[in-house]
């Protein structure tokens, strides 16, 4: 059956349609957790989402590693899947691009018809923001790195540079939080609080996955579950951590540097 089926799914599997249950869940349960603080609809979905991946990310190693079911059909349909899903990625950040782009660029008034609002005192672009774009750059640098050593069979280089790249992942979530806690603004703050909380925040929740699909990359690579030719769940890691990288500069690029411009622009012109 197997051989006469090229798709990345190579057997039957419950877990599809049970975690899209569970997925269904966290919305329903952040909404009831919003309006009466009920927080049981929402822990339910989170643990049941957590359990189920994990089952079916372990049949996943199980059909690859030791029953040797992922044919060039199979892994290249899970190469398209990938793809599909860090396009999917790239929708669900524009629309905050846009958000913030359109609020940016034509100010109304109830915000005073400036940007940013009247009363938000903005971020510096060449403290935390920048350090944090040369640790995900490096990053980058890293994991790709990485990915070389695993194609030329170098072990100890490929794990000590994905440990050295799960641990930048971690350090950037702290200089994040850390930012966090030193704004002047919160996500309460109208629209710019609003863009930029949500914006980065999901960013930072984007990094914090990738880590954790990094790192359990690690252990498969230090368990002897990648080879030269047949390393599929580091490749998708590495796209989803290349995707991240991309992301963040964007991020920096318009909400920090961009900014900032703005706000100089109108010192100046107001010296003027």
């Amino acid at each position: 059956m197997h051989a006469r089926t090229p798709y990345h799914l190579v057997e039957y599997s419950p877990w599809p349609l049970l975690v899209s249950l569970g997925i269904t869940c966290l919305p329903l349960g952040l909404l009831l957790y919003l309006k009466g603080s009920n927080t049981q609809l929402l822990i339910f979905g989170s643990m049941l989402v957590v359990l189920l991946s994990y089952l079916w990310w372990r049949d996943i190693v199980r059909e690859s590693t030791y029953q040797g079911w992922h044919t060039t059909y199979v892994v290249k349909g899970l190469k398209t899947g990938m793809f599909l899903f860090i396009v999917s990625e790239v929708c669900f950040f524009a629309a905050f691009f846009w958000a913030y782009f359109h609020s940016s660029l034509s100010p109304n008034v109830e915000i005073g018809s400036v940007w940013p609002p009247v009363g938000i005192m903005i971020l510096s672009p060449f403290q935390v923001p920048l350090l944090n774009t040369c640790v995900l750059l490096l990053s980058g640098v890293s994991v790709t790195w990485a990915h070389h050593s695993i194609i030329e069979g170098r072990k100890n280089q490929a794990s000590l540079s994905l440990l050295f790249t799960c641990l930048l992942g971690i350090y950037f979530l702290y200089l994040q939080y850390g930012e966090y806690c030193e704004t002047s603004f919160s996500i309460s703050d109208g629209v710019y609080g609003s863009t930029f909380f949500v914006a980065t925040g999901f960013h930072g929740l984007h990094v914090m996955v990738g880590t954790l699909f990094l790192l359990i990359c690690f252990i498969r690579l230090v368990s002897y579950q990648y080879s030269k030719n047949h390393h599929m769940g580091f490749l998708a890691a590495a796209w989803y951590w290349h995707f991240v990288d991309v992301v963040w500069l964007f991020l920096y690029v318009s909400i920090y540097w961009w900014g900032s411009c703005i706000v100089s622009l109108i010192f100046k012109a107001s010296l003027l």
